[in-house]
């Protein structure tokens, strides 16, 4: 039975035209489709010569549950085609194995629910019985005095089963991706129904059907995977591989930056993102566009101080305790968030670079108020203390500088956060405000490591 209307279908294929028109790469890696072919034929090496075998291994009780834990792991550490360290896969995976109090009865259920279906019945019924295996394991976990944040989330059901489910036959399951589910929804190709089982039955379906179509339509052969990849390519590539590389050192052009834009005066479609203009216009103010520098002159301030207060509402969007501090205010950052029940904060620094920020250029000043205000935190009992730095990208300097950082001052982690990322992260925040917390099963997380924090890596690691 037909999923999608006419109409349905004719926006759907507007987004495939948008992926198919996608000009070749200039360094002469070649059109989107054909670095998508040669992605996906690792994918399917990947899953035939090594990790197919590892998890049927497991299922006939040839690898205990702890290393098959740790091999999925490192496996998905060394291989990153499906986005599984994330929240919703491998970090569900430690969490549930940590809260089972009977390790043979989480192996059971585990093996029951990862085996491949073999009709779609059964994958409901799978769904919806590990989902009441984890809510019990959670539940005891609460009365036996753990925290509500420590429950292993029911809503990373669909993704962690799916994702098992394709790697033993990637041409009948598709992982059900965040990104893949919320640019259906952006797409309103799709309403939730809140049952996890069912959702994901359309879910399959719609891309069954979608491949059917796409091939129909454009002449090229369309599996789950390429429909997979529209919706990266739509909605951003949760791991990684998608993204165009510059032609003239400063666009690059996605899915999105194709989309047909939304002027003030004539509304040509209806808005998609979840996250307001204040928080969505920092790529653009941190790569310093002369049309805001303008803007910002207009409206009395300065491009700097624009930056620096839209980025202070985004922290406080996302639930944070904030104070912006910045010019005017002596050596200090240019903010800071708190987030008191998990202990811990973050000072950030704006810095807008049409051309990607260095870092080392003024350690002294930074290491001189990190100090300062490390101090103040510790005396609120602040267990962690992130430094954060926001701009358009970063050259690939920052390891020396970082390493004294964390060597020399109070801070746990440095890192570098593209300006996309900062919005995806008040995006997936706003979709998902129940499952995404601030804590370290959700946001807190980002910051764990230090380095660059990219869109991609926000989606592969909260999706």
């Amino acid at each position: 039975m037909a999923v999608l209307t006419e109409e349905q279908k004719r926006r759907a294929i507007e987004v495939m035209n948008e992926y198919l028109a996608v000009p070749p790469n200039p360094d002469g890696s070649g059109t989107l489709l054909e670095r998508q072919a040669a992605r996906d034929s690792k994918r399917v090496h990947f899953i035939s010569t090594l990790f197919k075998g590892m998890v049927q291994e497991y299922l006939i009780g040839k690898i205990p549950l702890a290393d098959f834990k740790s091999n999925v792991d490192s496996l998905n550490k060394q291989h990153e085609y499906w986005g599984f360290k994330g929240i919703k896969g491998q970090m569900f995976f430690n969490m549930i194995f940590n809260r089972a109090e009977d390790m043979y009865e989480l192996g059971e259920e585990l093996k029951a629910a990862i085996a491949i279906p073999n009709s779609e019945d059964m994958a409901r019924s799978r769904i919806e019985t590990f989902t009441n295996y984890v809510k019990r394991i959670g539940d005891e976990h609460v009365e036996g005095g753990g925290s509500k944040h420590g429950r292993p989330k029911i809503g990373s059901i669909p993704f962690f089963l799916s994702y098992f489910w394709q790697i033993q036959d990637h041409e009948t399951w598709p992982v059900y991706y965040t990104n893949s589910v919320n640019t259906i929804l952006d797409l309103n190709l799709w309403t939730l129904t809140g049952d996890l089982a069912a959702d994901y039955i359309t879910y399959k379906h719609i891309h069954e059907e979608l491949a059917e179509l796409f091939s129909k339509t454009s002449g090229h052969r369309f599996g789950l995977y390429d429909v997979e990849h529209v919706f990266w390519f739509k909605g951003g590539n949760p791991c990684g591989g998608d993204k165009l590389l510059p032609k003239d050192g400063t666009t690059v052009l996605t899915g999105e930056s194709m989309t047909s834009v939304m002027d003030s005066e004539t509304i040509l479609r209806l808005p998609e993102s979840h996250v307001p203009p204040v928080v969505s216009i920092l790529p653009k103010m941190a790569r310093n566009e002369n049309e805001l520098i303008d803007a910002a002159k207009t409206s009395g301030t300065s491009l700097e101080r624009a930056f620096e207060k839209n980025i202070n509402a985004a922290f406080t969007i996302l639930g944070y305790e904030t104070k912006l501090l910045g010019q005017g205010s002596g050596r200090v950052p240019d903010g800071t968030a708190v987030e008191m029940d998990n202990s811990y904060a973050i000072l950030w620094d704006a810095k807008i670079r049409t051309n990607g920020y260095s870092m080392g250029t003024d350690d002294r000043t930074i290491h001189e108020y990190i100090v300062t205000q490390s101090r103040q935190m510790r005396k609120r009992s602040l267990r962690n203390i992130y430094y954060l730095v926001i701009s358009s990208e970063f050259e690939d300097d920052y390891d020396d500088p970082i390493r004294s950082l964390k060597m020399e001052t109070d801070v746990s982690e440095v890192c570098l956060v593209e300006a996309a990322a900062l919005v995806a992260i008040v995006d997936a925040k706003l979709r998902t405000p129940q499952e995404i917390t601030l804590g370290p099963d959700g946001l807190q997380r980002l910051f764990s490591t230090s380095g660059i924090i990219t869109a991609d890596s926000v989606r592969k690691t909260l999706g």
